[in-house]
């Protein structure tokens, strides 16, 4: 039986767990295994009192080792205990977790989940309902893992004015350009490794065609620009287009390729965008290798600073779900319940329309090698006033044919694919082989 709140410094906080799978069991652990270093620390006990998975057959040991935890295959055993402080949800996807964390709010328990589909989709009700309540959701695991990302902005540097964030957000991308540079493999050499290590799922899609990095960028900018930032504005675009040949060509100029989720306020409207970049290798996100995540932020105030570490995985997920529920536990108190951080957006920004946007671009053309095609080429770019920072020219082994690399200077993307669309038509174009955005950040 959990102790009354007028010993505040004493409390049980009772836990509902649900989702006992590859991040829920560590959770579970985690718990268990620091409860009385948690303890200490924050003079709050701890206790996952019932757990509900579905697929119980596969948790035996959890059962059976487990004696004072009450488990069930129906979520809502924990959602309608009033004994339960607290539900985390572990089970992802968008139905029916909306459903069970939505209800567990209507409840006036708080939530923490790290569901990332859910709160880039559907954050804005989530915290209606949380707000309606008094109670509040906890989400640090949606991005970035065990980075800690989304308190420091709530937190320590919510004074700052965020202008923007650019990161490295998803793992399974990383290491596979990390892979196609340091190995010289191509890409679905690199993917093929990457499935074999289990960093990458048997279908890959939304890590390799920016779905993933899209959806923790939602959330982020929704939370550094203070407006809400839905999925759907988030362009996107993956890696599936790279090649050796791109890689060995940013290479040689002085980049190295990376896929970015970039997020800015420019004159309170906010511009969001998903895809592979060409970054200077001196700039510290090209030193983020393999599976690791890396978030870049610039305040106002704090000036830049940067959150580094592993972006996924079943302990550093599980840290960071329990951080969010020591937060809440920390000054908890039955019968005064309060929001901690509540929702942050409180303006509503424009989206920059994606076509609009201003980038430099690298851009790789196979041509006809004779004289002339330069100059047909220049006549398309200053039509369409996209300037040409520079040009180097590369042999190729098929007879005829020259390749092209160019770096443009800054030009609105509208201005670029109306460029591309033109080339296409000249007849000295074998080949348009590729356009990769230029971050020089």
């Amino acid at each position: 039986m959990y102790k009354d709140a007028s010993s505040n410094g004493d409390l049980t906080v009772n836990i509902g767990l649900i989702g006992l799978g590859y991040i829920g069991s560590e959770v579970f652990k985690l718990i268990h295994e620091q409860h009385d270093y948690i303890m200490k620390k924050i003079g709050k006990d701890l206790k996952i009192t019932v757990v509900a998975e579905k697929d119980l057959g596969s948790r035996k040991e959890f059962v059976k080792k487990y004696k004072g935890t009450r488990f069930t295959d129906n979520p809502y055993e924990a959602i309608n205990d009033e004994s339960i402080d607290i539900i985390v949800e572990l089970i992802g996807g968008i139905d029916p977790a909306f459903e069970f964390i939505t209800g567990a709010l209507k409840k006036g328990k708080y939530v923490v989940t790290a569901n990332k589909d859910l709160m880039a989709r559907k954050g804005a009700k989530i915290f209606e309902e949380a707000e309606k309540n008094n109670t509040d959701i906890l989400f640090e695991a949606s991005v970035g893992g065990g980075i800690p990302i989304i308190g420091p902005l709530k937190s320590s540097l919510a004074s700052n004015n965020i202008s923007k964030i650019v990161g490295i957000l998803n793992g399974t991308t990383n290491f596979i350009l990390t892979k196609m540079k340091d190995n010289s493999l191509s890409f679905d050499e690199a993917l093929k490794m990457a499935k074999h290590l289990g960093y990458a799922e048997a279908n890959p899609a939304s890590d390799i065609e920016g779905n993933d990095a899209a959806n923790k960028l939602a959330i982020l900018a929704s939370i550094a620009f203070n407006s809400r930032v839905h999925i759907e504005d988030v362009y996107r675009e993956g890696i599936g287009n790279i090649s050796i040949s791109d890689i060995s060509y940013a290479d040689e100029l002085g980049y190295i390729i990376k896929l970015l989720a970039i997020g800015s306020d420019e004159g309170g409207k906010v511009n969001v965008r998903v895809h592979p970049a060409l970054i200077p290798k001196k700039h510290i996100l090209a030193s983020i290798k393999d599976t690791y995540n890396a978030v870049y932020f610039y305040g106002n105030y704090v000036g830049e600073i940067m959150s580094f570490g592993r972006g996924a995985g079943d302990k550093p997920t599980a840290s960071s779900v329990v951080g969010d529920i020591i937060a809440i536990a920390r000054n908890y108190d039955r019968n005064n319940k309060r929001i901690i951080y509540g929702c942050t957006c409180f303006t509503d920004k424009q989206i920059v329309p994606f076509m609009e946007t201003i980038n430099k671009f690298y851009i790789l053309i196979d041509v006809t090698d004779k004289t002339g095609v330069l100059a047909k080429i220049a006549q398309v770019f200053g039509k369409n006033n996209v300037s040409i920072q520079s040009m180097i020219q590369k042999q190729t082994d098929v007879k005829g044919t020259a390749r092209l690399v160019f770096i443009t200077h800054d030009t609105a993307n509208k201005n670029l694919y109306s460029s591309i669309e033109e080339l296409k038509k000249l007849d000295v174009i074998k080949e348009i082989i590729n356009t990769i955005r230029v971050e020089e950040l």
